[in-house]
Parts: structure tokens; sequence; C-alpha cells
């Protein structure tokens, strides 16, 4: 079972992306940050420097994915065909 459920894509969002190697997805409620971490590692093939995790006032829960700089996170956004 994976926990990301998919990636967000807002205009904060993709400033994340271009200056700040960040990428966000909506995640399960229930998911914790190692939970992430693992899951966005296995799923993409990257490797993840840091995850913050916030509620907003809907009830959905972002994971802020901050890669390694050996990967780049607007090549993950091209991948998934969000930039």
């Amino acid at each position: 079972m994976t926990v990301v459920r998919y990636p967000l894509i807002t205009e904060k969002a993709v400033g994340m992306i271009e200056k700040q190697n960040i990428i966000v997805f909506a995640v399960d409620e229930g998911a914790t940050k190692a939970d992430v971490k693992r899951d966005v590692e296995k799923l993409y093939g990257v490797k993840v420097a840091g995850v913050n995790t916030s509620t907003n006032i809907e009830g959905v829960k972002k994971a802020f994915v901050r890669l390694t700089p050996e990967f780049k996170a607007g090549e993950l956004a091209a991948k998934l065909k969000i930039l």
C-alpha cells in the first residue's frame, strides 16, 4: 500500500520545485514522515533529504519532500508530467 496519493500542482509548489528542490505530494492522513520518505524513494527512484508535513483546513495532508542535491525535483516533476 502506498501512502503517496498524488503530486500537488499550485503556484507555490511549482516555485518550491524550481527554487528549493522540493516537491509536494498529497498523502494519507495517517502517514508518518518516515512512511512518506520510504514510499517516495521506492516509487520514484530518488533519495530524500527530508520531509515536512502539514494538514490544511479541508483535511488534506501535504508532504513537502526535499530531494538530495544529486536528484532534481524539476526532473521528477517532468517525469510525473506536472511541469
